[in-house]
């Protein structure tokens, strides 16, 4: 019999794309089986603290600086991740602006679990507000109502905010890479311990294969997206863009400099008092 493991992901294309063998059985998954279910990133990473349920997934992707509240109970996969090489969120606003001028302002954010709020923390003193971002139309409305001076904007939202007479004011993987010389972490899958070595083993061997199989058969995982609708990006070329920056050889397995981006990440949190000290960085097989 199957051991069915719940896995949370987002409802993004990159998450999508990665788990799309497994989703529609193009893969032999051997002896488990996955249920997949989707939530926005400030939502999975909550109920991967065990925050708004009684059950806790066993794999989740989550934002990497938000491992140091999950690291006793988590491990990270080697792969799943979205790395940002000089490219990651970008802070935009109705009117051209300064970086330096965004200290002080309201920004609107995705959520304060996300790598994408602590990074501009990092940046900056600001007064948050927390935006969910689904539908991702949401920021939008928020900025053109005047709630907000500015919103940082993940996900496909980088690709579409042009559409709506915006300013680009601060790309803050751009910014970390000036800062550290190394690819910004933004997000990656992790898988409970105690499910234990053979099954973690098993687990993360099957997933490297669903996104193994995505990146081998792109074009038709591209027509997938756009005909289960990949949220606000409408053409070919865009979820092409959008995969290009987020599902790709980093994907696959995060690198020597991307695991270096990541221990970078959460010292630089911890020494700002931003995040939680995180022990030795133990990754699944």
């Amino acid at each position: 019999m199957a051991t069915t493991l719940r896995c949370a992901i987002s409802p993004d294309a990159d998450d999508l794309f990665m788990f799309r063998a497994l989703m529609l059985g193009l893969i032999d998954p051997g002896d488990l089986a996955f249920d997949i279910g989707t939530a926005d990133t400030d939502a999975l990473n909550r109920v991967a603290r065990g925050e708004r349920v009684t059950r806790v997934p066993d794999v989740s992707a989550i934002s990497i600086a938000w491992y140091p509240q999950l690291q006793a109970d988590w491990m990270l996969l080697p792969h799943g991740g979205s790395v940002g090489r000089g490219y990651g969120p970008v802070v935009v606003a109705p009117m051209a602006l300064d970086p330096a001028d965004l200290a002080g302002k309201r920004i609107g954010v995705p959520g304060t679990s996300t790598t994408a709020y602590t990074v501009l923390r990092m940046f900056c003193d600001f007064e948050p507000v927390v935006i969910p971002i689904t539908p991702p139309e949401r920021s939008f409305e928020a900025l053109a109502e005047g709630r907000v001076d500015a919103a940082l904007l993940i996900h496909e939202g980088r690709l579409t905010f042009q559409d709506h007479g915006l300013h680009s004011i601060l790309d803050i993987g751009a910014w970390w890479l000036d800062e550290t010389g190394l690819p910004l972490p933004l997000g990656g899958n992790a898988i409970r311990r105690s499910l234990g070595a053979p099954t973690i083993a098993a687990a993360s061997a099957v997933m490297r294969q669903s996104i193994a199989h995505a990146l081998d058969h792109r074009e038709d995982a591209i027509g997938w997206l756009l005909d289960r609708g990949a949220g606000p990006l409408r053409s070919r070329q865009q979820v092409d863009h959008y995969l290009s920056l987020y599902a790709n050889a980093d994907t696959l397995d995060y690198g020597d400099d991307g695991r270096a981006g990541i221990r970078e990440l959460l010292d630089r949190g911890a020494a700002l008092k931003l995040l939680p000290e995180t022990g030795p960085l133990d990754f699944a097989p």
